[in-house]
């Protein structure tokens, strides 16, 4: 259809709604009149993606639309595209001045846009990279962007793109080498150097800090070579394609030169032998450094975990009076692994009159971090700390603050990034969501038991019906052999004989035993408006579905999901796929209870990731809810949390996955339709109706 062209008033009119004037106070009128030179499809290409733009940010559309008429000149609409989508991605991650300066600085866009189409992005390589980094040993390390690559001992900074390699997979090889190399600098020491006294002998700092980043390098490869040798060769295949020859002679004479090198003061000593020598440039994955602003960092966390170890003591300490026993005045430690390799990290045990003390992961990560600061825990940290004896805030674990919805994400280990669809902008969100599984705490099995003596007849009924379902028997016919002869198929083929025709052999009938292959993912809202009499009907219904399953024998796992905004998206292991069905089950079934909101799409993907990896020829995902989407944040209420809930649904079935919803929202009608499908979801009118339903509508979707 073509599309009409447009004057600079029905042009201003469209921008006053979209840029909101009458609130924000924008003049469109100069925009307007610059829009109506261009042709028809151009107007409208820029009218969409300024709407586009004005869902994410209303003076982020207004720069952009004063730029456009300019920037079609200059470039073709797809470049344009991934132009206003960098600027909205760069106000998700950074805020609106970055933003900003990607709409206004057109010439950097455009030297950036060529780059990109072969380059890493760290926006993309952070899931994959923060997960291997936390694999590694030592102190848990977190991702984060800068212009440079460097580390402070416990953020690892890297660039925002990489493009220094012809493919997209090449430049992420080498992000993950700069990464690994810079983990290195936490783990074997090399901040643990003071810069005052490692500079004072030199006048040129700098110069010195330089040569000290590339002898530590080199001393870093022999560990990386010895720990991790695969990554080791990949780092050297790396450097010989973008290292010239000169320089590489140059790297490996100081490489033979550094080869006995062990330990960071090593490293110290040949920084006077070499310091006048010309100096080669630093390997191609080697990070910089700021060993002044990581030796800050070093002296806070030194404080930071003293405290938090100590005080940690007095509460063992205090537990251990409890018990009636004599609380230590100091700790002993003990190593695990006195036969190790001595460039490992001793593995410790807390020891009080020769008994192993219980230590939570949390502090076994306090202990390791303070080893690889101080290559030992010291006497003084062995002592409880007395009461109140450290300022609070030194004790605290640093929390997200609950209104900074649109923050940037957080990385840690155990969480999974996904992203969320933004129907503003018919574009993703990049990693937008932190999703994290957690275990449901289990109870007794007395709900569990309750729940079957209250429903027995209907128990014993489900029992005969499944057991109907389970692996029927049926007549296959017109099978080339069989038991039985297939009169309509026998009957057919004598026609066509006796017309002339050849005639089939496809005249048999055979008996079948129709094994099932099912595999079933129950997600269940814990929102806090399934609080009450709601909350009790999802338990009885999981109850009397999981008696069903077993006769059924049908593969299926549980999980409960809420959360509170996008940083903490939660998922709840109730029953996993591999789990039996135990007292531990039975309990954690019981002991499901109402929690935060109702954020759908990231638990929807993550559910859907799972299924993908059974093995099964009919995959569901069953939502057992009370409403539609929801969350603390404003922005997901409404439409833009079921549209995302949408997409994610739409990925499901494009994976193979079949999503059916069962509700209690008499509401539900008005918007399920729309997410599921007109035949895949029910409405309840009445929440007592769940327990009794819900096997019915299940038999009925896998039959």
């Amino acid at each position: 259809m073509t599309q009409q062209s447009l004057d600079a008033v029905q042009i201003g009119n469209i921008l006053d709604e979209v840029m909101e004037t009458e609130f924000s106070f924008l003049h469109t009128e100069n925009i307007a009149a610059d829009l109506a030179a261009l042709d028809a499809d151009q107007q409208h290409f820029v009218l969409q993606w300024a709407r586009r733009v004005a869902s994410t940010n209303v003076q982020l559309a207004y720069e952009f639309s004063c730029r456009a008429p300019s920037a079609l000149k200059r470039m073709d609409t797809e470049m344009i595209s991934a132009w206003c989508l960098h600027a909205m991605d760069t106000y998700d991650r950074a805020g609106l001045h970055p933003a900003m300066e990607v709409i206004k600085d057109l010439e950097s866009f455009l030297a950036f846009g060529h780059l990109r189409a072969s380059a890493a992005l760290l926006e993309q390589a952070s899931p994959i990279l923060t997960p291997f980094i936390h694999g590694l040993s030592g102190r848990k390390l977190s991702l984060e962007e800068d212009t440079r690559a460097w580390t402070d001992g416990e953020v690892l900074y890297l660039p925002e793109m990489m493009a220094r390699l012809d493919t997209e997979e090449e430049n992420f090889q080498l992000y993950k080498a700069m990464a690994t190399h810079l983990w290195a600098h936490t783990r074997y020491g090399t901040l643990n150097v003071e810069p005052e006294a490692l500079f004072a002998p030199y006048a040129d700092e700098q110069r010195a800090q330089r040569w000290f980043c590339l002898l530590e390098t080199l001393r870093l490869d022999n560990y990386l070579r010895r720990d991790l040798p695969g990554l080791y060769r990949q780092m050297q295949d790396l450097q010989t394609r973008l290292a010239p020859t000169a320089e590489a002679d140059a790297l490996e004479a100081l490489r033979q030169e550094m080869s006995g090198a062990s330990t960071a003061q090593d490293s110290v000593a040949a920084l006077g032998r070499v310091f006048d020598r010309q100096m080669p440039a630093l390997p191609c994955y080697a990070g910089d450094m700021d060993l002044h602003q990581a030796w800050q960092a070093r002296e806070l966390r030194l404080q930071r975990e003293q405290a938090r170890f100590r005080e940690t003591l007095r509460v063992l300490a205090e537990e251990l009076r409890g018990e009636n026993q004599e609380p230590p005045e100091r700790f002993e430690l003990r190593e695990s692994n006195p036969n190790r390799d001595p460039s490992e990290l001793p593995e410790l045990e807390l020891v009080v009159a020769d008994q192993v003390m219980p230590v939570p992961d949390q502090v076994k990560q306090i202990m390791t971090s303070i080893q690889l600061d101080l290559t030992e825990i010291p006497e003084d940290y062995l002592i409880p700390a007395g009461e109140g004896e450290y300022d609070p805030s030194l004790l605290e674990d640093e929390e997200p603050d609950p209104d900074d919805v649109w923050g940037g994400t957080y990385h840690e280990e155990g969480a999974w990034f996904y992203d969320e669809w933004d129907f503003g902008r018919l574009h993703y969100r990049r990693n937008w969501c932190v999703l994290r599984e957690l275990e449901q705490e289990g109870g007794d099995t007395a709900f569990y038991r309750q729940t079957l003596e209250k429903y027995r007849g209907l128990v014993r009924s489900l029992h005969r019906t499944f057991e109907v379902l389970r692996g029927e028997d049926k007549v296959l016919r017109r099978q080339p052999q069989g038991e039985d002869i297939d009169i309509d198929a026998f009957v057919e083929a004598l026609a066509d004989m006796q017309s002339g025709m050849e005639m089939s052999d496809r005249v048999f009938a055979r008996m079948h035993k129709d094994e099932r292959n099912i595999a079933v993912l129950f997600m269940v809202d814990m929102s806090g408006s399934t609080k009450g009499w709601i909350n009790q009907a999802e338990r009885e219904a999981l109850v009397l579905l999981v008696e069903s399953l077993q006769v059924l024998g049908d593969r299926y796992a549980i999980y409960g999901f809420s959360g509170w905004a996008r940083k903490r998206c939660e998922i709840y292991r109730i029953k996993s796929f591999e789990d039996p069905l135990s007292d531990q089950v039975m309990g954690a079934i019981g002991a499901i209870e109402p929690k935060d909101y109702t954020r759908m799409g990231a638990p929807i993907r993550h559910f859907s990731r799972m299924l993908e990896e059974v093995e099964a020829r009919t995959k569901l995902l069953i939502t057992l809810s009370d409403g539609k989407p929801d969350d603390y944040d404003h922005y997901y209420r409404g439409e833009y949390g079921i549209e995302d809930t949408r997409q994610a649904l739409f990925e499901a079935r494009v994976a193979g996955i079949h999503p059916f919803c069962i509700t209690i929202d008499r509401e539900g009608a008005d918007y399920l339709p729309h997410m599921y499908g007109k035949a895949n979801y029910v409405v309840l009118d009445d929440v007592a109706k769940l327990p009794l339903k819900v096997s019915d509508i299940y038999r009925k979707i896998t039959s």
